[in-house]
């Protein structure tokens, strides 16, 4: 048998039904009709770029029963948290398919590989998007920055513009005091840049904002809308993080939809002057109790005292004035990560 057709064959197959796995996700999971049309346009493309290759030269050297990876699989190949898993593995596997494609059509058709090549650079914008707005998709971050400007030793922007380089995994937008309009631009504006490197954007206290904006998330306090609301509001269309300080209330948030809890306060903070420190007691209670569900340790936090959490079994914390008021916040993040390590 030919290995190039067999090859060409198997991932073409492979890049459809991650193509029609993805567009179910955008039409029934995420209810975006235009993330469906764009998946469902990617997939019209792929066909007329490999139309032609010869239907029968392909069938003639298809042979499931000598495919020696038939049976390679790992158990989490067999594990889906949720929608959203269900779409970043097919978002991974048209990837990958689209790259094999493309490759081995450079020895058939230069014109046909720089079709297959415009179908994979279109798919990445497309997938990630659906990846990110589909329910179930669930990560344990390990750095979220609260970004609030008063806060800041340096303009608000280089801040974002570090946080974002130095990799961290959420940047939420916290102000309190900004206008709906101003606190919408700079929420769109953060969206913008923070989505292009895979870091999330979490907004404070205004699940309206973050759907407006196109944010991942939105983070409420316990005066604030409860994640059961917020989901009747949005959908399943943002993540809901919830602030907790005991076991009562992450019972309540959990029971209520959150999607994570912040687990504090741990240390005095200058961001919440008044809360209570409740400190280890309480992170290793909520570790015990509740420790499937993420979360992030939050209050006064800082390179110097991070190693007691990670000893604690923290997971994920979220900072604010030791990265904001630094004058090199990058290196302050990287630090911070370094110490989940």
């Amino acid at each position: 048998m030919d290995p190039l057709p067999r090859l060409l064959d198997a991932n073409r197959n492979r890049a459809m039904e991650a193509l029609r796995t993805l567009e179910d996700v955008a039409r029934f999971a995420v209810a975006d009709q235009n993330l469906a049309a764009g998946i469902k346009d990617l997939r019209h493309g792929l066909v007329s770029a490999l139309a032609g290759l010869p239907a029968a030269w392909l069938a003639a050297n298809r042979s499931a029963e000598s495919d020696v990876g038939r049976s390679n699989a790992t158990p989490s190949e067999y594990r889906r948290s949720g929608l959203g898993d269900v779409a970043a593995a097919a978002s991974s596997r048209l990837g990958e398919s689209l790259r094999v494609i493309e490759e081995a059509s450079k020895t058939i058709d230069p014109t046909m590989a720089r079709q297959v090549e415009r179908v994979r650079y279109q798919s990445y914008d497309l997938a990630a998007a659906i990846v990110r707005r589909a329910p179930g998709r669930v990560e344990q971050w390990r750095v979220c920055v609260l970004l609030t400007e008063s806060l800041c030793r340096r303009p608000w922007r280089d801040v974002a513009f570090e946080c974002i380089d130095a990799g961290v995994d959420a940047i939420q937008v916290r102000e309190k005091s900004l206008d709906a309009g101003p606190f919408a631009e700079r929420v769109a504006w953060i969206v913008e840049r923070a989505r292009a490197a895979n870091v999330r954007t979490i907004v404070n206290d205004r699940p309206d904002i973050a759907l407006v904006c196109g944010a991942d998330g939105v983070h409420c306090g316990q005066q604030d809308l409860t994640p059961s609301q917020v989901h009747q509001l949005c959908g399943r269309r943002l993540l809901v993080g919830m602030s907790t300080h005991d076991a009562v209330e992450a019972e309540r948030a959990m029971a209520e939809g959150a999607d994570y809890c912040g687990v504090g306060a741990m240390y005095a903070t200058s961001v919440k002057p008044g809360a209570a420190q409740v400190g280890l007691p309480w992170l290793r209670e909520y570790l015990a109790r509740f420790g499937r569900v993420p979360h992030l340790a939050i209050g006064g936090i800082t390179p110097e005292n991070i190693g007691a959490l990670v000893e604690a079994g923290c997971r994920g914390v979220a900072v604010s004035g030791c990265v904001c008021g630094a004058e090199r916040p990058s290196a302050i993040v990287r630090t911070l990560q370094a110490a989940f390590r």
